[in-house]
């Protein structure tokens, strides 16, 4: 049974209360089972701050597993020294190549996918840069 009597002022400003979608979606994507867990962590999340379309997720991917790479790359140099003995003497070990090319690698994907551009500024007669950023926030 309703309330009796006038309707209080309180009661005619409140509006009524609107379901709208979440911005973020319910279920983000799991991250690649063969990242290391650093790895798995950073996509969780970049995924959870980032707006991220399907083709940003491949290079979001990419990204994680050239910075594993580089990183087990690093490891055996570390082991192994930066240099090794062939047959036709001392030569640089062949992960000192592979740790800057996946350097290389996950800085050009981290750029692409333009995950430290700040926020746009609002000022009259400003262009908006090439890339947009995809910043949730």
């Amino acid at each position: 049974m309703g309330a009796r009597g006038r309707r209080s002022a309180a009661d005619i400003a409140t509006p009524p209360v609107r379901l709208v979608a979440p911005d973020i979606p319910a279920e983000l994507p799991a991250p690649p089972w063969y990242l290391s867990p650093a790895m798995q962590q950073w996509w969780r999340d970049v995924v959870r701050d980032y707006a991220l379309d399907p083709h940003h997720l491949r290079l979001l991917e990419a990204a994680a597993d050239s910075w594993d790479r580089m990183v087990e790359a690093r490891t055996v140099l570390a082991r192994e020294g930066l240099t090794v003995t062939t047959k036709s003497g001392t030569k640089r070990h062949p992960c000192a190549d592979i740790e800057r090319d996946s350097r290389l690698a996950f800085a050009r994907l981290v750029r692409e996918l333009d995950l430290d551009c700040p926020p746009p500024q609002e000022q009259a007669g400003w262009r908006p840069p090439a890339i947009r950023s995809n910043r949730r926030r």
